[in-house]
Formats: C-alpha cells, sequence, structure tokens
C-alpha cells in the first residue's frame, strides 16, 4: 500500500449511518445492547466480588460504554490524537478488568478495540492499536493456541472486513450525493434557459409592438398640435390600432408557445400565407415536430418575411418552402418583387437582424437579400 493509504482516514460517510438499511442498523445496535447485558452480568455474578465491588464493575462497564461511544465521534470528526487516547482509556480498562478478576468483559472490551481500531482508524495507527488489543486478548484467553490464533485471525480479518464495506457504502454516499448536485445544476440550468426563452419571447413580441405603437401614437399627438388633418391624424391612430391588435395576436401565440401548444407548424405556415395573395407553401422531407425555439424561430422568420413583401413588394408572387432533412429545417421565402405597399414605413415586423440573432443563438443561419426576380430569405435551424 502507498504511504497515503496508511495515513487515509475512512471517510465520513463511511463512518457515519447514512446509507446504513434499517435492519442492519437494527442488527447492530442488537449486538452491542447484547455486549453491554454480558458484561453487566459478568459484573453481578462475580462469586468473589460482594455489592459494592459489583456496582464499581457495573460502574466500569457504563464508563466503558461513554468511552465507545465518544471514540465513535472523534474518530467521525477525524480526531487521532483525541481517538487514540479513548482507545487507550479502554485498552486500561481492560487490563484492569482482566486484573480484578473480571476475564470475560476484558475479553470482550480487547475484542472490540481490535476490531474498532482496524474499522475506524487510519491503517497505520490502526494496526499497532489492533496489535496490542488481540496480542492482549491472546495473552488472557484460556483457549487452544489454533483455537485462539482462528480467533485473532477472524477478528482482523472482520474488522477489515468493516473497514472495506463502510468505505464502499462511502462512495456510493459520495456518488449519489453527486449525482443529485449534478441534477439540481441541470434543473436550474434548464430554468435559467426557459427564462431567457420568455425574456427573448417577450422582447419579440411586447417590446418591438409597443414601441411602434408610441411612435405611431406620438406622431398622431404632433399631428393633432399642429393642427394637421383629420386624415392624416387617423392613419397614425389607425395605425397604433394594428400594431396593438398584431401584439395581441402574437402575444397568445407566444402565451401558446410557452405552453407547449403550438399548431402543427405547415398549418401555421399555410394559416400565414392564406392572408397573402399569391402565396403558396410547399413542405418537403419527412414531416416530424420541432424543439419549441426552433418552431419559434421558423414561425417568426416566415411572419417577418411575408411582412416586408407586404411592405415593399405588394402584389408579389410569394413562394414559401419548408424542408425536413435529416439534421436540419429549412424555411425559404422568395418574391418575385413589386411595388412597395400601403404598410411601407410602419415598422409592422421584427426585424431581419433580431431573426438572424435567434437564429445564431440555436446554432443555425439566416441569410436575405435580392436575387434575380425579387427577394429571398433562408433560414436553417439544426434539428
Amino acid at each position: 500500500m502507498t504511504e497515503n493509504a496508511w495515513t487515509r482516514w475512512p471517510s465520513r460517510e463511511a463512518l457515519g449511518r447514512a446509507g446504513i438499511s434499517r435492519p442492519r442498523r437494527l442488527l447492530t445496535w442488537a449486538i452491542r445492547l447484547l455486549a453491554l447485558a454480558m458484561l453487566l452480568w459478568a459484573a453481578f455474578h462475580q462469586r468473589h466480588v460482594g455489592l459494592w465491588g459489583a456496582l464499581a464493575a457495573t460502574a466500569g462497564v457504563l464508563l466503558t460504554a461513554l468511552v465507545s461511544w465518544a471514540f465513535f465521534r472523534t474518530t467521525y470528526a477525524h480526531r487521532l490524537v483525541p481517538s487514540l487516547a479513548l482507545m487507550g482509556v479502554l485498552l486500561g480498562t481492560a487490563v484492569a478488568a482482566d486484573a480484578t478478576g473480571f476475564r470475560g468483559p476484558a475479553l470482550v472490551i480487547w475484542c472490540a478495540c481490535g476490531v474498532g481500531a482496524l474499522e475506524r482508524l487510519p491503517l497505520g495507527a490502526a494496526v499497532p492499536v489492533a496489535s496490542v488489543a488481540l496480542a492482549s486478548y491472546s495473552a488472557s484467553t484460556n483457549d487452544l493456541w489454533l483455537t485462539t490464533a482462528a480467533t485473532v485471525a477472524g477478528l482482523a480479518l472482520g474488522g477489515y472486513v468493516l473497514r472495506l464495506d463502510a468505505e464502499a457504502r462511502g462512495s456510493a454516499q459520495r456518488l449519489l450525493a453527486q449525482e443529485r448536485a449534478a441534477r439540481a445544476a441541470e434543473a436550474e440550468s434548464a430554468a435559467l434557459a426557459e427564462r431567457a426563452r420568455i425574456a427573448r419571447e417577450i422582447h419579440d413580441v411586447l417590446a418591438h409592438s409597443l414601441s411602434a405603437q408610441l411612435v405611431h401614437l406620438e406622431a398622431a399627438r404632433l399631428l393633432i398640435e399642429n393642427g394637421a388633418e383629420r386624415e392624416r391624424i387617423l392613419e397614425r391612430v389607425v395605425a397604433a390600432r394594428g400594431m396593438a391588435r398584431d401584439g395581441l395576436a402574437e402575444t397568445r401565440q407566444a402565451l401558446s408557445a410557452l405552453r407547449g401548444e403550438l399548431t402543427p407548424l405547415e398549418d401555421f405556415l399555410t394559416a400565414l400565407v392564406s392572408t397573402a395573395d399569391g402565396a403558396g407553401v410547399t413542405v418537403t422531407g419527412e414531416r416530424r415536430p420541432l424543439p419549441a425555439e426552433a418552431s419559434q424561430a421558423v414561425r417568426r422568420v416566415a411572419q417577418e418575411a411575408l411582412t416586408n413583401v407586404r411592405k415593399h413588394a405588394h402584389g408579389a408572387q410569394v413562394d414559401v418552402r419548408l424542408d425536413y432533412s435529416e439534421h436540419e429545417v429549412t424555411l425559404n421565402v422568395r418574391d418575385s418583387g413589386g411595388r412597395p405597399g400601403e404598410l411601407n414605413g410602419s415598422g409592422g415586423g421584427y426585424g431581419l437582424l433580431g431573426m438572424r440573432e435567434r437564429a445564431e443563438l440555436l446554432g443555425g443561419s439566416l441569410d436575405a437579400g435580392p436575387d434575380e426576380e425579387g427577394f429571398v430569405v433562408t433560414l436553417k435551424v439544426p434539428v
């Protein structure tokens, strides 16, 4: 063994009671109570001892039990010097008991000291202490030398097996604690990720919608102060109302997404293009449910792209394609070009820059730019 193995204490998990089954705990206490009862019986049934001697022996037994309990506590705290001092008290008590004719209790104490030292002390201290205790037992017992040798070997082996069993239990307890900590960290990470997702949804929906309404309402206020025509003021108010209506619809959709109540992506795109003239949806690949973040990204980009078509290419033909591949989903929105629409300058969308940031957070990409006829937006999201 290495030097570290000789000086290393059994872990606190090994020396504690955690992880010990209830039946085993009851058996341990039964053995301890039986040993205590045997010691008390020996104290009161010695013929050469009178009443006062029996009472003194009983006090010695109770003192031995108290010192044993203190030994268990100091070894749990990994305090070597107090542990060795308490072990010395126990060995001295056994010597005193043997010298006064209480050989049975002395033998029990020596055996218990040998086993307890091997189980709870560092091996560098346990081996000498156990050697002294078991040598004292061998010198005092009246058994045959072969029986004594077998008993000593069995006690030493039993103490070491108890040590190994305690270490295995302690290792299991540490692994269990680490697993619980990992699960708690994973749950906290998932909660933080969900909070970030909710924050993005609120920012994408409410922040833009409310800021757009504020712009239109502020413009309406300035028009009123400057005495502008009724039609110009009404145009701004109607635009603000449209922003509020769209924002409310988007908020409801975001809440549905957070609750996991999203409609199938294909149905959503079909309903979205149904409000636009000259638009169609084509779906290729094996359809399957997408993660909530990926599904929301596709929906947001489709909305933004169609809003931009209504703004900048009114009357254009729009082709929406959704392709499911093995490792990603691709959305392609292409228009044929047209004249600026009635929403031009209204700021009705969420902005392709924000959608590109959302796609990059998911490990995907968003490309937008003119092609030969009109404008094309391509979103790729890994799934």
